[in-house]
């Protein structure tokens, strides 16, 4: 497993779909995962330090697991298909492990929280073969057919083949950030 973290959030303009970014710690290489606006809502919170008076979903989940006397160790982003990113959340309670199933956007909002290590796949990190060119202030995402850009951006039925292929061609300047 190698070791990522959330490098960006951006907007796919044509899909208006959150993406997060996640960058090897030790490289160049991302992965984008396309995302729903609430968790990229609850990332972007997260990263700007904003705190509610109250508990907020991906608050309460992690005030569950200690008060259960647990600790998320880690989130593993594992595998896709048919389009859908699976991971786990590593939990460990005295000498007990536990792993559990859990969306990869959840999942990275909790690790945020807890700053439990992020953590994908060679094959996964390896499958999208982009690197991230320095940050930009673009607010979107533009993956509308513009000459540089990745065409229509992922669609719902896509087989992974085309799922890497489309991965292959996107343009990381075309990534911007995600405004909640």
């Amino acid at each position: 497993m190698i070791k990522v973290r959330v490098q960006s959030l951006g907007l796919d303009q044509s899909t208006q779909s959150p993406v997060v970014i996640l960058q090897e710690e030790e490289g160049e290489r991302v992965l984008p995962i396309w995302i729903g606006p609430a968790e990229a809502s609850a990332i972007a919170m997260e990263m700007a330090g904003m705190k509610f008076p109250r508990p907020l979903t991906h608050d309460l989940f992690p005030l569950v697991i200690r008060g259960l006397g647990g600790t998320l160790t880690r989130v593993l982003i594992t595998k896709v298909h048919d389009n859908t990113y699976f991971a786990e959340l590593v939990i460990t309670r005295g000498d007990e492990v536990f792993t559990v199933d859990a969306r990869p956007s959840d999942s990275i909002a909790i690790a945020l929280r807890t700053r439990a290590q992020l953590f994908t796949t060679d094959d996964l990190l390896t499958a999208t073969t982009i690197s991230m060119a320095p940050e930009s202030d673009a607010g979107t995402v533009d993956l509308t057919g513009e000459p540089g850009s990745a065409g229509e951006g992922p669609q719902p039925g896509m087989n992974p083949e085309q799922l890497k292929e489309y991965l292959r061609n996107l343009d990381p300047e075309d990534l911007g950030r995600f405004n909640p």
